[in-house]
């Protein structure tokens, strides 16, 4: 009688088909909603100069230098460049170029926090890609 009983009453067990179900179409929106943009400064290894040289198509190297006492010196192309006069500087370096890309050099006794102003200044200036330059980088303007 116990074999009947079991065959006719209710199964308390979960159908789990239609949670899994459930749970694939979740798994498919969270994939589609979250943006695929990316973040931050983008990674790009410097290239090589093309043959033809235009005018204007020579490297911007940007060196943030850390002086004895405290004091921060920007040199722009081996000049030195005030801070007050940097944006307009780098503003009038870039009005004309095709390939607006600023490489930078920082001094590692600088904080990222001084170097990431400099970064600013640039973007302000009309610069579209930041190039961060290390002490051993080999192939890149000097």
């Amino acid at each position: 009688m116990t074999s009947e009983s079991n065959a006719t009453g209710m199964n308390s067990a979960i159908n789990m088909t239609p949670m899994i179900d459930i749970l694939l179409v979740l798994l498919i929106i969270f994939m589609v909603i979250v943006p695929v943009m990316p973040r931050g400064e983008s990674a790009q290894i410097p290239q090589p100069p093309k043959s033809e040289s235009h005018p204007g198509s020579e490297a911007v190297t940007m060196e943030v230098l850390q002086a004895g006492s405290g004091v921060v010196n920007y040199r722009v192309n081996q000049q030195d460049v005030p801070r007050r006069s940097l944006p307009s500087r780098l503003a009038e370096i870039y009005a004309n170029r095709a390939q607006k890309v600023l490489f930078l050099k920082g001094d590692d006794k600088l904080s990222f926090m001084q170097i990431a102003e400099v970064i600013d200044i640039g973007h302000a200036a009309g610069v579209d890609r930041v190039a961060l330059l290390t002490h051993g980088a080999q192939g890149v303007p000097q």
